[in-house]
């Protein structure tokens, strides 16, 4: 059996790449059931300055796994590891 992760998806509004980075996100989660939450990055100072210039970020059980872009392909491995 798989192990259990989390993905984290960190935003903020307005931000049109993070709007396709939910998409993907929500698609790959459902099908591998596995929840995933979302981050608005400035509702923290430490957020904007550790991600304001990367987002959307993916969190993968608190890890960063990438930014800008989510790749599907590259999330269900991740995942499936």
């Amino acid at each position: 059996m798989a192990p259990q992760h989390t993905i984290t998806l960190l935003g903020k509004p307005g931000c049109h790449l993070c709007d396709d980075a939910r998409t993907v996100i929500a698609r790959v989660a459902g099908e591998l059931g596995v929840p995933w939450q979302e981050r608005d990055i400035t509702a923290s100072e430490q957020d904007m300055r550790d991600y304001g210039e990367m987002i959307p970020v993916t969190l993968i059980d608190g890890v960063q796994h990438d930014f800008w872009r989510v790749d599907e392909s590259r999330l269900r491995a991740a995942l499936s590891a």
